[in-house]
């Protein structure tokens, strides 16, 4: 008896990845409002690509200005739903915590791409997490999904390992994945 089709998912972080992050002083910050948020190009076209595939694509996203009292869980919202409007995403995750709650949810922590692999029924060693931070690429590590590092030159640190292919745009991303999956179902007929 065979074994059906591995269950795969794409786990992507919002800012910097699907909408342009606004940098101060080389610093990332997510909009304030759904009227800020610039999609970045390409990213519909690179996400839909994903979605011939049959693979789920489910945002994960720090927000933590929310605990923080600088943004809403409102403003939050509707961010996510102008992204749902312009993109093919299945799901949109969300930690508005800060570092000293103590959640499972802020990445680093893994939580919410448990959560979302729970929700689709995805394999996580066969799964793929596309970030622009180090909080994503350790946070997909740590749920053991292979990693994709969109480096843009923030002045912060980087992952502490590296991601399995460190790229320069969200379609470069997508092509390393596509090259992923074609290698493992070549390699398995």
């Amino acid at each position: 008896m065979g074994i059906g089709p591995l269950k795969r998912a794409v786990f992507l972080d919002r800012d910097g990845v699907l909408n342009e992050a606004i940098l101060r002083d080389g610093k990332p910050y997510p909009p304030q409002t759904a009227g800020e948020v610039r999609i970045v190009p390409g990213a519909a076209e690179a996400l839909q690509r994903l979605k011939s595939r049959g693979l789920p694509l489910i945002v994960v996203t720090n927000q933590p200005d929310v605990a923080r009292g600088t943004q809403t869980a409102e403003a939050v919202n509707a961010i996510g739903d102008r992204l749902r409007r312009e993109l093919p995403l299945d799901e949109i995750l969300v930690c508005t915590h800060d570092d000293g709650d103590g959640c499972d949810c802020r990445k680093p922590k893994p939580g919410m791409i448990l959560e979302g692999a729970a929700r689709f029924g995805a394999d996580l060693a066969h799964s793929f997490l596309i970030g622009d931070r180090w909080r994503d690429i350790e946070a997909g590590q740590a749920a053991g999904c292979r990693t994709v590092w969109i480096d843009r030159g923030y002045r912060e640190r980087g992952p502490a390992r590296p991601a399995d292919a460190r790229v320069a745009s969200i379609g470069e991303a997508v092509e390393w994945i596509v090259r992923q999956i074609d290698l493992e179902e070549d390699g398995s007929q």
